[in-house]
């Protein structure tokens, strides 16, 4: 029997030890705290499973700047990037569903934490920059 892609993903979540809630069909809000994740989207379509973090607002000042950071620091990301949605920066990665083992989830994830951590004294001089 096939595995769906709610169990193939709820299951990886509890052998994860994410914390997790079903906001919609086949869309999840995740948190790990320990490791620096907290109201990570991840949602399916069609074999395209995406994660997706709201990192801050597009500052109003020193745009240039900003993005120019921006494009250096995606240059850094093992998985994903960072990418523009509204007016809202986000970090988005995409794996595809039926090849995706635990293991992909999980580095997809770490490195999400990871940017987060690493990159939060450069993109916090922009949060107020208005």
């Amino acid at each position: 029997m096939a595995t769906t892609a709610k169990e193939k993903l709820e299951g990886f979540f509890i052998n994860l030890d994410l914390t997790y809630q079903e906001v919609d069909d086949n869309m999840w809000v995740i948190s790990d705290e320990a490791n620096g994740l907290s109201s990570v989207v991840v949602f399916v379509e069609d074999d395209l499973v995406t994660l997706r973090a709201t990192v801050m607002q597009v500052p109003d000042a020193d745009r240039e700047a900003f993005f120019e950071d921006l494009l250096r620091l995606n240059a850094e990301m093992v998985h994903g990037a960072y990418a523009l949605e509204d007016t809202s920066v986000i970090l988005i990665d995409s794996l595809e569903l039926p090849t995706m083992d635990i293991e992909e989830l999980q580095a997809s994830l770490d490195s999400t934490g990871l940017a987060l951590a690493q990159h939060y004294a450069t993109l916090s001089r922009y949060r107020n920059a208005t």
